[in-house]
C-alpha cells in the first residue's frame, strides 16, 4: 500500500532533504532537475500547498551550470508570470527592454523590422543574463518553505512503482535512497535521464552548426535593438543588456568551431564584427566565451504514466527567435494551471493521474508544434545558400516589413502567445 502524502513537508532541516527515515513520504509532485524550468516549475506548485521536492544535483550554495553568461530573452508572457510568481522582483541586475527587432540576411536583399509600439507596447520583452536569473530564482525558492530540495542527489531510475506512486531511485554522499512521488516531472535537460528511464524516445537533428555565447559591448550603447543577422553557418544575434552591453550569439558551421574558439579576443571581435556588420559600431571588448552545439531534440511524446517531461527534456530548439526558455516555462505553467483546476474541484485531487497528464499533452500540443516547426523551418532555411532560395527570402523579409498579417504572426510568438497559453502569461502586472 503506498503511503499518504502528509500535509506538511517532512521534518529536518527547512528545505533540505528528509532524514533516511522519511524517504517513505509521498511526494505530491517531485521534479528532477533544477534549473530553469525546474525552479520556476517548483516555486509556481509550491504557491498550491503541495508536498514537492525538487531533486538538484548541485549542492546548497552553488547554481547549475546553466547559470552562466547566456542571454536569455524573456518574452511578455513569460516576464507576466515570473512577475506574478514574484520572480522578477527579485532580479538585482538590470534588464535590456526589446523594443524592436531588426531581421536581415547576408548576401539577400531586405530587411524586417518589428516595433514594438506598432502594437501599443513599449516593449515585446527583456533580457536578462541566465546568472543573474539563476540568482533570482535561488532567492525565491528560498522563501518557499514547503518545498523539498534534495540538493546534492542525483537520479539514477525507477524503482518498483505501485499504480498510485512512482518509486525513484537517487544517490548523495551517503548512498542510493528511494523517493516516492504521484508524478515525476522530467526537467533534467536535453539530455535527460528521466526521459531515458522511461523509455521514451526522441527525434534528433544536427544543424551541423556552433553557438559562441559572449557579451560584448559596441562603440554604440543599445538602443533596445534586438539583431538577428542570418548566414548560411546560422545566426548571429545582439541582444541589448541592461547593463550596456550587448549579448553575442555567433554561429559557426561545425568544422570551423575549433579554430573560433582558438582566436584571440581581437580575432573573435573581429570576425563577429564582419559577419555582423556595423549596426551596433565598432564592437570593442567581449567577455568570457561559452559554446554549445546547435541541435534539435524532439521527445516523442510528453507523458508517461505518473511521469511527464517539460522544457527542454520534451524539446530543445534552434535558439533562431529565442523561443526555447519561453516554451519550456509555458510547458510548466501549463502542468501547474491543470494541477490547480483539479485540487480546486477536489483538494484530493491525484496530481499524477492519467487524465490530467493526456489534458496537459492535449493543451501544450499546438503551441509545442508550431513554435517548433517555426524555429526549425526558420533554421533550416536561413541557413540554406541555395541560389534559388535567394529570391524565396528576400520575399519573406519584405512580406514582414510590410504585410500586416505576417507581422502579427512573428509579434504573437515573440511575445509568448502562442497556442493555449497559461493564465500567469495573461496577467499584465504594473
Amino acid at each position: 500500500m503506498p503511503v499518504a502524502a502528509p500535509s506538511n513537508p517532512p521534518s529536518g532541516a527547512p528545505g533540505d532533504s528528509p532524514a533516511q527515515g522519511s524517504t517513505r513520504d509521498v511526494h505530491d509532485v517531485l521534479i528532477v532537475g533544477g534549473g530553469l524550468v525546474g525552479a520556476s516549475l517548483a516555486i509556481a506548485l509550491e504557491r498550491l500547498g503541495l508536498h514537492v521536492g525538487l531533486v538538484e544535483a548541485t549542492p546548497p550554495g552553488a547554481l547549475p551550470p546553466v547559470f552562466d553568461e547566456r542571454n536569455l530573452s524573456f518574452a511578455e508572457a513569460t516576464i507576466n508570470a515570473l512577475t506574478a510568481l514574484g520572480v522578477m522582483q527579485k532580479l538585482r541586475a538590470p534588464t535590456g527592454a526589446i523594443a524592436r527587432i531588426h531581421i536581415s540576411r547576408r548576401g539577400d536583399f531586405g530587411r524586417s523590422l518589428l516595433e514594438a509600439s506598432r502594437y501599443g507596447r513599449t516593449e515585446f520583452g527583456r533580457v536578462v543574463v541566465a546568472r543573474d536569473f539563476g540568482d533570482a530564482l535561488e532567492a525565491r525558492l528560498a522563501e518557499a518553505a514547503r518545498l523539498v530540495r534534495h540538493r546534492r542527489v542525483r537520479f539514477l531510475g525507477f524503482a518498483e512503482s505501485t499504480d498510485d506512486v512512482r518509486a525513484i531511485r537517487v544517490a548523495d554522499a551517503d548512498g542510493e535512497r528511494l523517493l516516492h512521488a504521484r508524478l515525476v516531472v522530467a526537467a533534467d535537460g536535453t539530455r535527460s535521464g528521466v526521459r531515458d528511464a522511461l523509455g521514451i524516445g526522441v527525434d534528433e537533428h544536427d544543424y551541423g552548426q556552433m553557438l559562441f555565447v559572449t557579451r560584448v559591448r559596441g562603440s554604440r550603447a543599445p538602443d533596445g535593438t534586438a539583431y538577428e543577422r542570418l548566414t548560411g553557418d546560422g545566426p548571429t544575434a545582439l541582444l541589448p543588456r541592461g547593463d550596456r552591453h550587448y549579448g553575442l550569439i555567433h554561429a559557426v558551421a561545425r568544422e570551423e568551431a575549433g579554430d573560433v574558439a582558438a582566436l584571440d579576443e581581437a580575432g573573435f571581435l573581429a570576425r563577429a564584427q564582419e559577419v555582423f556588420g556595423w549596426r551596433a559600431g565598432r564592437l570593442l571588448s567581449c567577455g568570457p566565451r561559452s559554446s554549445h552545439p546547435a541541435i534539435r531534440l524532439v521527445a516523442q511524446r510528453t507523458v508517461a504514466p505518473r511521469a511527464v517531461l517539460v522544457g527542454n527534456a520534451a524539446q530543445t530548439i534552434h535558439p533562431i527567435g529565442a523561443q526555447g526558455f519561453n516554451l519550456g516555462l509555458r510547458d510548466a505553467l501549463t502542468l501547474a494551471e491543470l494541477i490547480a483546476d483539479a485540487r480546486a474541484q477536489d483538494s484530493h485531487a491525484d496530481c499524477g493521474s492519467d487524465a490530467l497528464l493526456q489534458r496537459y499533452a492535449e493543451r501544450r500540443r499546438e503551441d509545442r508544434e508550431r513554435t517548433i516547426g517555426f524555429s526549425d523551418g526558420l533554421a533550416r532555411l536561413t541557413a540554406n545558400d541555395a541560389s534559388l532560395l535567394r529570391p524565396l527570402r528576400s520575399l519573406g523579409l519584405f512580406a514582414v516589413d510590410r504585410v500586416a498579417s505576417a507581422q502579427s504572426f512573428l509579434v504573437g510568438g515573440a511575445m509568448g502567445y502562442r497556442g493555449d497559453v497559461p493564465a500567469l502569461c495573461r496577467e499584465v502586472r504594473a
